[in-house]
């Protein structure tokens, strides 16, 4: 194993998918990964909800980190189940652990067959950390599971700019803009942090954003952890929703 993808135990992925041979191709690429292993198979959402929020009585260990969710599914489609495992480890619903802590739940990336819009936003209001198609190369799927494992969000590069530039007319705006909970907590942020994330709303990365703003990647790094804690956001990508839902950026900006 490399240092570089070394940690204290693989990353515990579980597979969503009404296919088993879907499921078994993913099986195959990702135990074939030092740091990366398969922990649980569900045919549809509904098993999956039911397997990934049962009480958690092994403590964290007892989860998966990343969840690779089809859409189209019997029984409980994938958006569906995302927002209810989403929804399990927050608020006064939460999911815990057998000490009585709360867990922060698993990450989840939706596959999708579809490169359309809608499901790229859907899969966001539901919780979702990051969206790839099916026909995406192994190897971007392999760094999609990793990316989202260390707290970033990953979109499929084929939807990204048409994702941000459909946020604006697709999202509801609120009844009175400048009341709303976006703009409050958008307030919070320092000028510095503001930069950052306009930086983050056009898709660069925190190396490229350290390099555009002078300042080292760590000192990136640390702006975006506040970021998300000022605005409540599960990841990047529901901070630049916050972005554009505010007219911080807007598109072709």
């Amino acid at each position: 194993m490399t240092t570089e993808h070394a940690t204290l135990r693989p990353i515990r992925v579980a597979l969503v998918d009404d296919q088993q041979l879907v499921r078994a191709g993913f099986r195959m690429v990702i135990d074939s990964q030092p740091d990366l292993s398969v922990v649980l198979e569900a045919g549809d959402g509904a098993e999956a909800v039911r397997a990934l929020t049962r009480p958690l009585t092994d403590g964290p260990s007892g989860v998966a980190d990343v969840v690779l969710m089809d859409v189209r599914m019997p029984t409980m489609d994938g958006l569906s189940a995302t927002a209810a495992i989403t929804a399990a480890f927050t608020g006064n619903g939460a999911a815990f652990t057998g000490n009585g802590a709360a867990h922060p739940g698993p990450r989840i990336i939706v596959l999708t067959t579809f490169d359309l819009d809608e499901y790229v936003l859907e899969a966001i209001r539901a919780g979702a950390s990051g969206f790839l198609l099916k026909d995406a190369p192994p190897e971007e799927m392999l760094a999609a599971i990793r990316t989202v494992h260390a707290g970033d969000a990953v979109i499929a590069p084929s939807s990204t700019r048409r994702l941000l530039e459909h946020l604006v007319t697709a999202l509801p705006a609120p009844p009175d803009p400048a009341s709303s909970a976006s703009t409050t907590a958008l307030a919070t942020l320092t000028d510095r942090e503001r930069e950052v994330l306009v930086l983050m709303a056009r898709g660069r990365s925190n190396t490229e954003i350290g390099h555009d703003l002078f300042v080292a990647e760590a000192t990136v790094k640390t702006h975006v952890g506040r970021i998300l804690a000022k605005l409540g956001a599960r990841d990047r990508v529901q901070a630049v929703v916050v972005a554009y839902e505010t007219g911080l950026v807007r598109p072709g900006s």
